[in-house]
């Protein structure tokens, strides 16, 4: 039987025959990132420090990074030994043109733009944006992968930030922007089309679950969608009329916006969106959950989550960390 040494910060694996790079190195339990083990969220990504990488294990990435020798090594059965690195993934920008700015609430900006290239991402996934001068901040993407080049975003106005505060009042339609590579692993993939899916968010933290419920319901997912939208008054809640008629079209789709202070109109739940959410479905054995926004709302809910009998591998969060103003 052949084998090949894999070498990974002196640290040696032996893969056998029939078997990946990754799998070698987890079963000698050398770490390395890792999540869909199918090639599709390039967490793996490695690069091979002497021997050109097999093809196929090159598979979705841009014709730089093959030229480099970054490969995924849940998609690499090697043909000779290998010397790989954790290299830091470069970041690509694309010239995109603002299309549309419009205020979904008082404090929040619903952007659209026009990207010179088309980007392969999974809804759910964010990107960088960055004006002239390289100020460069993240930002989830907000619409279904159904459009390669449209892309939108709901970007929360910071009190002294100063990319939200350029991005709210300086910002014009016509102006050109550059836009990253996709990023991020809390997006849904076609698959197990039957299975609950939970969504929960605050604040803009609806951006990526809008577009992941999207993109499910695109791909006919057949099991039942809940998202729960939170805010602590009905100001900070919008899209509401959207989620609905989503809702009136689908109905495996549910809708539930909350808000944690005040008296709630008809139609709007009175707590946190955690609470209502896991109040509302206590049993999360064989769900797949998507948690956004804050993150000590996503910290707290992802433990319930997982005590509540959902898997830690049906568990995908993005915490949106509030950069003070200085930075921001």
């Amino acid at each position: 039987m052949t084998q090949r040494k894999i070498t990974l910060d002196g640290k040696e694996a032996l893969c056998q025959e029939g078997e990946t790079v990754l799998d070698a190195l987890l079963r000698e339990k050398i770490d390395i990132p890792y999540s869909c083990q199918q090639g599709a969220c390039q967490s793996c990504l490695v690069r091979s420090e002497d021997v050109t990488p097999p093809e196929a294990s090159q598979r979705g990435l841009r014709a730089g990074l093959c030229r480099q020798k970054y490969f995924l090594a849940c998609l690499c059965y090697p043909e000779q030994d290998m010397v790989i690195t954790r290299s830091k993934l470069p970041d690509y920008f694309t010239e995109a043109i603002v299309t549309d700015k419009q205020l979904l609430n008082p404090e929040t900006l619903l952007l659209t733009i026009e990207c010179k290239d088309p980007l392969d991402f999974y809804a759910g996934q964010f990107v960088k944006l960055k004006r002239a001068d390289g100020l460069t901040r993240s930002y989830s993407i907000a619409n279904s992968r159904m459009h390669a080049t449209h892309l939108t975003f709901h970007i929360r106005r910071l009190a002294g930030g100063r990319f939200s505060e350029w991005a709210h009042q300086e910002l014009q339609v016509g102006d050109t922007i550059e836009v990253s590579d996709p990023q991020g692993l809390c997006y849904y993939l076609p698959e197990r089309q039957d299975q609950g899916l939970l969504l929960i968010g605050t604040g803009s933290g609806l951006a990526p679950l809008a577009g992941i419920a999207t993109e499910a319901l695109h791909h006919g997912h057949t099991g039942p969608i809940h998202l729960f939208h939170g805010s602590r008054e009905m100001d900070g809640l919008y899209w509401i009329e959207e989620m609905r008629q989503l809702q009136r079209e689908y109905p495996n789709f549910h809708y539930t916006p909350c808000i944690s202070q005040g008296d709630p109109p008809a139609g709007v739940a009175r707590g946190r969106a955690n609470d209502v959410a896991l109040a509302a479905i206590p049993d999360l054995k064989g769900w797949r959950v998507y948690l956004c926004g804050h993150p000590d709302m996503v910290n707290q809910t992802k433990k319930q989550a997982f005590l509540n009998g959902a898997s830690m591998q049906d568990i995908y969060s993005d915490a949106f960390h509030v950069a003070s103003s200085s930075l921001d």
